[in-house]
């Protein structure tokens, strides 16, 4: 996709190894259903990590490979925000700070309706300026929503600045949990502490539950990673070729990258 028009690379790389996770061992479909009323629902609230969202689909058979390559083409609707058009995604995204909104309104709805859906809203870290976010989690801590989960994809950056230098966050942790939400903080490309954190749902906690990911822009490509201005890349072919050979371990990618075209 990078190669076909740009995406938003370095930012679904920081969140690749979390929507692997979710899907490999956390999210339940009934009848391996995507629409299936008690199903789990996953809400890209980071709508800029679309790339790495469609690579999972595609990899645990939700979605037909062939339609990444028409990515940005006018005769599909696969492109730089999630499309409803593509199975598994519940609601479009891309406008940030709206969908723990919505995230918080399936969850009462699914406490109401007594259903066993658990609703999981993936939430950028520079996201959290919005002020519809903390509003957001007023509403779900004072209906304790036991089967709402928050992941914050904590790369440490926001667009091309580093969060700390432009609207600091820190203290995280501190400041979720003064919402009245349960908290805990994780290496979120590891996924025995992904395990520790999501794998069990305590019967005696009756709160929402945020997961602090703290993960890696551009991660398994070392010469993107943490880098402020490899946010969106738009990719020659040659490119491309490149940084598939470093992502599968290649001893040295054998072009300059400081050529590739990005915006």
């Amino acid at each position: 996709m990078a190669g076909r028009g740009g995406c938003f690379l370095g930012a679904s790389l920081s969140c690749t190894d979390l929507l692997v996770y979710l899907y490999a061992r956390f999210l339940r479909f009934p009848e391996g259903s995507l629409t299936h009323a008690d199903r789990d629902v996953l809400l890209l609230s980071k709508g800029h990590d679309v790339p790495a969202l469609y690579g999972t689909l595609v990899e645990f058979g939700h979605l037909a490979a062939e339609r990444l390559e028409r990515h940005c083409e006018v005769d599909d609707s696969i492109y730089w925000h999630p499309s409803r058009d593509v199975p598994g995604v519940e609601f479009h995204s891309g406008s940030l700070g709206h969908l723990l909104a919505i995230g918080v309104g399936m969850a009462l709805d699914a406490k109401l309706r007594r259903a066993a859906s658990r609703i999981v809203v993936i939430l950028g870290d520079g996201e959290l300026d919005e002020g519809s976010v903390w509003e957001s989690l007023l509403v779900a801590s004072a209906h304790r929503l036991r089967n709402l989960v928050l992941i914050v994809d904590r790369n440490g950056f926001q667009a091309n600045a580093r969060t700390e230098e432009l609207i600091p966050l820190e203290p995280l942790a501190q400041k979720f949990r003064a919402f009245g939400v349960s908290v805990r903080e994780v290496d979120g490309h590891r996924f025995d502490e992904l395990d520790e954190s999501l794998g069990y749902f305590d019967p005696d906690c009756d709160r929402p539950r945020v997961v602090i990911a703290r993960t890696v822009r551009g991660k398994g490509l070392p010469s993107i990673e943490a880098r402020a201005d490899r946010w969106f890349c738009r990719l020659g072919p040659e490119d491309v070729e490149s940084l598939l050979r470093e992502l599968h371990g290649g001893a040295e990618a054998d072009r300059d990258l400081e050529t590739l075209v990005v915006r």
